[in-house]
């Protein structure tokens, strides 16, 4: 059966139902950038709240709510689908495949992603309001006997969407372990895809255990279950375990797909071979492993005794090595470079400096000691953001203007991104420098005001300025994407690509390769470059292409769940069961349904090739 150019579709239906890892991508860019947008407005309403001491900007109670789903947004929902979008578009195209191994998985965890992300913020419409627990969403807090039915929308649409996540994370890892293209054994993976791997590895073992804290939570809430009410035998601290069981892997989930960007975009960039390639193989492996061995240093105040805070600071210490080593491996893979400055290299060149303060308060926070006086003040709100906006942000800001034109079929304009840039930057910094040392001087984080006389009114300001400025650069970035449509197709390697997936049209095929290439090298298209004829030599002789059909099924599944948490927070059974049952009903389909795909016909791809 034959079936029309992927470029040429472009119905809600198409979108609706694709299983296609290019769409189900840039879906995931679409969702994520939206919480992003919400996430960011959300943070510019606390700071124009602390601009000014004892100011009546919001309400106490909103500003609560507001921190809340700032932190949720921008962790659960905009940082990790973000990442998730270039991961899905990117990976195959750099191993050689043509999708991932699951493509119904795959579309069914995006709609997981996406409808329970809508679910949670659908909580400021519904009910009696927004969670306001904060994002970490401690009990006893949490418990129904202080956060009302915003909280079961927190706990209801976070189980859905981390299902998403869940099941992404296992696509991931089976595709790179099955699909590589013939000659790519793992040491010749590009980093990206190496780090995505490791990432994926975290999410396949962090993630249960926050889905069993929120279930135990859901079950708390719901159905009158004991795990966390101390006066009816539970404990408060188990909650802590759970969340940060899964929430300093979480760190690391955000962080090593990042490093990976940046070790595309630097050796790109700098005309170079990655220096220490094994090293930081083995690096990002010694970051997976130890990202499970560090949890409770967000624990060093509960009273775990000595001997257990001694031996999560040594732990904590110890993962700033291999974090280390990647530091050196990128100023080394510079050293001596054909440096091009670009606004996706200027996000990776500005990364070193932002990330290494990051990871030296840190170290300074790892000290058990020192972190008695500095737990729960602003200079933990800024160690944070230097590690998340400092790495993961900025990582985001250079893979998209680094993949765009692979992606989209066209170039950003520098100009505008270098004003971006500068103004994101130096607004990051002016955002969050000061707050350490506002978190020094004793402020608390989480107060929605402070008294005229404590001092902290000035560097208040300043980083409420810095904030206005992130944003105005921001809308720099969307102005951006519209601006340049017009720009025109750069073609298939507009910067002298070193990966695979610079060797394929612009735009991207439907099947992605022709046919499946032999990579002989570490940066196969640059090692055709210096040492063949330019171009990828084939694994294979050009025949018939099989592709799987788009189906309704993944977006069905994800609704069924969707309805069924409505039952559940209004405790309408009925409505809960009739949910799942619809899910369920879907999954059947899917499961007696013979669906053999269709095959795209070798003359087709003939014709694809002339046109180019």
């Amino acid at each position: 059966m034959s079936n029309q150019k992927s470029q040429s579709k472009s119905t809600l239906w198409d979108w609706l139902t694709t299983v296609d890892h290019k769409k189900v991508g840039i879906l995931y860019l679409l969702g994520g950038a939206f919480f992003f947008v919400i996430a960011g407005i959300q943070a510019m309403l606390m700071r124009i709240q602390l601009m000014f001491p004892e100011a009546s900007f919001l309400p106490y109670q909103s500003f609560n709510e507001m921190f809340t789903m700032h932190g949720t947004n921008m962790i659960f929902l905009a940082a990790m689908p973000l990442l998730f979008g270039f991961m899905n578009y990117i990976i195959p195209l750099q191993i050689g495949a043509r999708d991932v191994a699951f493509p119904f998985l795959n579309a069914l965890g995006f709609w997981f992603f996406l409808l329970g992300g809508i679910f949670v913020n659908l909580s400021f419409f519904l009910g009696d309001g927004p969670p306001d627990a904060g994002w970490t969403s401690y009990v006893p807090l949490a418990s129904d006997q202080y956060a009302g039915s915003g909280l079961d929308f927190f706990v209801l649409g976070l189980q859905i969407s981390g299902l998403g996540t869940l099941i992404g994370g296992i696509n991931f890892l089976v595709t790179v372990i099955n699909m590589r293209a013939p000659g790519m054994s793992m040491m010749r993976m590009p980093l990206f895809t190496w780090t995505s791997f490791v990432a994926s590895m975290l999410i396949l073992f962090a993630f249960p255990a926050l889905t069993v804290g929120y279930l135990l939570l859901m079950l708390e809430r719901l159905f009158g279950a004991n795990f966390f009410i101390p006066d009816m035998g539970g404990n408060v601290v188990i909650w802590q375990h759970l969340f940060w069981i899964f929430g300093h892997p979480e760190v690391y989930i955000l962080i090593l797909p990042s490093f990976g960007i940046f070790s595309e975009v630097i050796a790109t960039f700098a005309k170079k071979r990655l220096f220490g390639y094994t090293a930081m193989v083995f690096a990002t492996l010694v970051i997976g492993f130890l990202g499970f061995m560090v949890w409770a240093h967000h624990m060093f105040t509960v009273g775990m005794g000595p001997i257990a805070n001694a031996v999560f600071a040594v732990a904590t210490m110890a993962i700033a090595v291999p974090t280390g080593i990647k530091i050196f491996n990128w100023l080394f893979t510079l050293w001596g470079g054909r440096i091009k400055i670009n606004t996706a290299n200027l996000f990776a060149l500005a990364f070193i400096p932002s990330f290494v303060m990051g990871g030296v308060t840190g170290v300074m926070l790892a000290v058990s000691a020192a972190n008695y006086q500095m737990h729960d003040t602003y200079f933990v709100v800024a160690h944070f953001h230097y590690v998340i906006v400092g790495g993961v942000v900025l990582a985001l800001f250079s893979a998209a203007f680094y993949w765009w034109p692979r992606m989209f079929g066209y170039k950003l304009n520098e100009p505008l991104g270098k004003w971006f840039f500068w103004l994101f930057l130096i607004g990051f910094h002016l955002t969050f420098f000061f707050q350490h040392f506002l978190g020094l001087m004793g402020m608390p984080r989480r107060v929605a005001s402070y008294l005229e006389g404590q001092g902290f009114s000035d560097m208040n300001f300043i980083s409420s300025i810095g904030a206005f400025m992130m944003a105005i650069g921001f809308i720099f970035f969307l102005v951006n994407v519209f601006v340049s449509i017009r720009s025109g197709n750069p073609g298939a390697d507009p910067w002298d690509g070193r990966t695979l997936e610079w060797t394929i049209p612009s735009p991207t095929p439907e099947y992605n390769f022709a046919q499946t290439p032999l990579t002989r090298d570490l940066d196969p298209l640059w090692y055709e470059k210096m040492h063949g004829d330019g171009r990828m030599k084939a694994s294979e002789p050009l025949g018939d292409i099989h592709m799987p059909n788009a189906t309704i099924l993944p977006f069905l599944m994800a609704v069924g769940l969707f309805v069924s948490a409505f039952g559940f927070v209004y405790h309408n059974h009925w409505v809960a069961a009739g949910g799942i049952a619809f899910t369920f009903a879907c999954m059947f389909v899917r499961s007696i349904k013979e669906d053999h795909g269709y095959h795209i016909h070798k003359e087709e791809i003939l014709s694809d090739k002339e046109v180019e």
